[in-house]
């Protein structure tokens, strides 16, 4: 795949922004968001409590991408679809698969699933035991992962060198968890069994 081939993404609201410390171009994720990209300026961002990212990455092509998903799957139409993992696990495979990349050549990092509010129950280990447990059943190769804990994390992915790199986040934890439960709560509303609040 030529080295020409513009970055895309599933979702037309993704911020995008030049980075002065290091001269890259950031994509921001949120949640739902799936982005894929050859570029080598390029850096996918994003923020996770609870919710999980997927970074996915054809080496032999250089040609990767990320998703964020809020909860494992559900069934709620009348919610964002990309929000489950279940479509944005599908979403990336396929835009990767549709862009050139070979299932077999596939490499993915996991980053999320944390604890951040007691109120969240174990969302975050249900996400990312449902990651894990989809690479096993997709037959895709888990290289690294780091999920659970209690803490945010910030996480910063390059798709074309398939970099990787994560900090823990403490000063805004009370927003996003903030967010997340507001998220999981509108959610689980019609979508019975999937998330479990006190």
């Amino acid at each position: 795949m030529p080295a020409s081939v513009q970055p895309s993404t599933a979702k037309s609201n993704v911020r995008r922004y030049k980075d002065a410390r290091d001269g890259f171009c950031h994509v921001q994720l949120m949640q739902g968001d799936t982005y894929v990209s050859t570029e080598p300026e390029e850096v996918l961002v994003t923020i996770l409590g609870s919710c999980v990212a997927a970074c996915i990455r054809d080496p032999q092509l250089r040609l990767g991408g990320m998703n964020h998903f809020l909860l494992p799957n559900g069934s709620d139409t009348g919610r964002d679809p990309r929000c489950y993992g279940i479509n944005a696990m599908e979403l990336l495979i396929n835009e990767l698969l549709k862009r050139g990349a070979r299932r077999e050549r596939l490499e993915v990092k996991i980053f999320g699933g944390a604890n951040v509010m007691a109120g969240l129950s174990d969302i975050g280990n249900r996400n990312a035991d449902f990651a894990e447990q989809y690479l096993r059943d997709e037959g895709i190769a888990l290289i690294a992962s780091c999920t659970g804990g209690s803490l945010a994390r910030k996480i910063q992915f390059w798709p074309n060198s398939g970099r990787a790199r994560q900090a823990f986040v403490r000063d805004d934890v009370a927003i996003l968890a903030a967010s997340e439960l507001t998220s999981q709560r509108n959610m689980s509303r019609s979508t019975a069994g999937d998330v479990e609040l006190f």
